[in-house]
């Protein structure tokens, strides 16, 4: 009776693992399927920020303007180096394409691995640090270029715009595509925060 016992519950054991084995393979499979399609999603979305943050920087530094007079002598000009707030979003534009062309590589490593949780991680910490930096510079230029669309009458701070149109259309824009970059810099941590939860 013992043997017979054992005999009976030898099989039924091994049946059980053999069906259990199959399971697990697909279950891991599809969940580094979806790792994989979150990173290269991630990869996507790291191009289109390097354009948005170039072309901000890009339209900043360019934005110059001098206003036609009689003589050459009497001139007024507005550019972007006039203000110390338009040079620091220049440059803080410009650290984080710089960034976000670094961090392609450790990308692309997630696409790979789409099991590996530190590149993931410190893409996480990076781009939060990239989207602070990102968000300090389009908010105070976007002070400043709210300033010269209105103008301030308590301070006597007249708004530019009117005369410096193309000035203001080019700043404007700066300001624009920063605050796009801004909005990937959120998509991208959330994928980030997705795909090491389900780690």
């Amino acid at each position: 009776m013992k043997s017979e016992s054992t005999a009976i519950d030898m099989p039924e054991s091994s049946s059980a693992a053999k069906g259990k084995a199959p399971l697990m393979a697909v279950s891991r499979a599809a969940k580094g399927g979806y790792r994989r399609g979150i990173a290269i999603f991630d990869f996507v979305l790291r191009l289109g920020a390097i354009v948005t943050s170039l072309a901000a920087a890009a339209a900043m530094g360019t934005s110059d303007e001098t206003l036609p007079f009689f003589t050459q002598f009497f001139q007024f000009q507005a550019s972007y180096d006039d203000l110390p707030t338009f040079q620091f979003f220049v440059i803080a534009m410009a650290i984080v394409a710089g960034y976000l062309v670094l961090s392609l590589p450790f990308s692309i490593v997630a696409i790979v691995r789409p099991h590996a949780a530190g590149p993931r991680l410190l893409l996480l910490i990076l781009d939060t640090v990239a989207l602070t930096l990102n968000t300090a510079a389009g908010a105070a230029a976007a002070a400043i270029v709210y300033l010269a669309h209105n103008g301030n009458s308590n301070t006597n701070w007249l708004a530019i715009c009117n005369q410096y149109g193309d000035f203001c259309q080019k700043v404007s824009g700066a300001v624009v595509a920063s605050m796009i970059t801004v909005a990937i810099f959120v998509f991208l941590i959330v994928l980030s925060a997705l795909a090491l939860r389900r780690h």
